[in-house]
């Protein structure tokens, strides 16, 4: 007899639903947020399971891990690509984990991707250093409209970056000014320090692949946005064209259009946030830097090589992986 578990992930516990072949409910639980514990519970169905469904939520690493490691076929169910029929009165977590279950026995389950773990960690310090970058700015644009309030006149953010505390001290009088100047002030030096450190630290110990010096021959495109869409883009062999990795990273028109009108998006959120600023600052980078960039047409094809600028592969051409075999 095969079987087929779901399970229904929240912060704190998780619903385990397991089906037979035949789409009978075997076993049922509710189990608290513990590796050891869910084990256990699957443990009868071991020898006979088929695989194992987890949803895919903010906290589905030590469960996918976990559960590989012990030997399970793992399942990573993409819940924005999944639909409940809208006719049904009453779900609960069980009916959730059982639904899983039965999409992985039918074979329609729609799957996300599970991130190799020996990466995962580099590729997420280098979003904590998205994060704090993004924090930065708001320290920089902060003390740049104290300033402006205060003096009349712009100060550029290459000028705040070399401030430090003593500095603020001499550019206004009064005390209570001076004090939130150096708030801003301290907030963002430190947060360069940290931002530096993670740079340093990602580019010394990461291994990276042959991709990575071919996507910095790309225009804009330097050594931690590099990073960031080699990391973010993974196995590129998971897209079957080039039109899904590019939907992926959110680079393709997201509307609704009835009798030449536009009524509304569609999953305008879905994809790789990550991979769609990367993108972006790399077309910025381009077209501040690269005066081929900047005359070009927004048909990226349309882009001439000059005798400085010689011409650039494709994207796609340039994240696939050389075969193993």
């Amino acid at each position: 007899m095969n079987y087929f578990a779901g399970c229904d992930l929240h912060s704190n516990n998780t619903v385990i639903g397991i089906l037979d072949e035949k789409g009978k409910k075997i076993y049922t639980k509710r189990a608290p947020n513990d590796l050891n514990q869910i084990l256990n519970h699957l443990k009868p169905f071991k020898n006979e399971m088929k695989g194992v469904v987890v949803e895919s939520t903010f906290n589905w690493y030590w469960l996918v891990d976990g559960l590989k490691e012990a030997g399970y076929k793992l399942h990573l169910a993409n819940p924005a690509a999944i639909k409940q029929y809208e006719g049904l009165k009453h779900t609960d977590d069980y009916h959730d984990a059982y639904y899983l279950a039965e999409l992985l026995r039918l074979g329609i389950l729609k799957e996300g991707y599970i991130y190799p773990k020996k990466e995962r960690a580099i590729r997420d310090l280098l979003r904590k250093r998205l994060m704090l970058v993004r924090h930065r700015t708001a320290h920089i644009l902060s003390f740049g409209s104290l300033y402006y309030r205060q003096k009349g006149s712009k100060l550029s953010s290459s000028d705040i970056k070399k401030l430090n505390e003593d500095n603020v001290e001499n550019l206004f009088k009064d005390p209570h000014v001076i004090l939130a100047g150096q708030a801003n002030v301290a907030v963002l030096n430190f947060l360069g320090q940290k931002i530096k450190e993670i740079e340093r630290i990602v580019l010394s110990t990461i291994h990276l692949q042959p991709e990575f010096k071919k996507l910095k021959t790309v225009y804009g495109i330097g050594n931690i946005l590099a990073l960031t869409i080699a990391l973010e883009t993974g196995e590129i062999n998971r897209f079957p064209k080039v039109g899904n990795y590019a939907s992926y990273c959110r680079c393709v028109s997201s509307q609704r259009i009835s009798n030449e009108k536009k009524k509304g998006q569609n999953n305008r959120k879905n994809g790789n946030k990550y991979l769609s600023w990367a993108f972006l600052e790399a077309a910025n980078f381009a077209k501040r830097h690269y005066p081929s960039a900047r005359e070009a047409s927004t048909n990226a094809n349309s882009i001439k090589p000059t005798r400085s600028s010689p011409p650039k592969p494709s994207l796609i051409n340039l994240l696939e992986r050389p075969s193993t075999s």
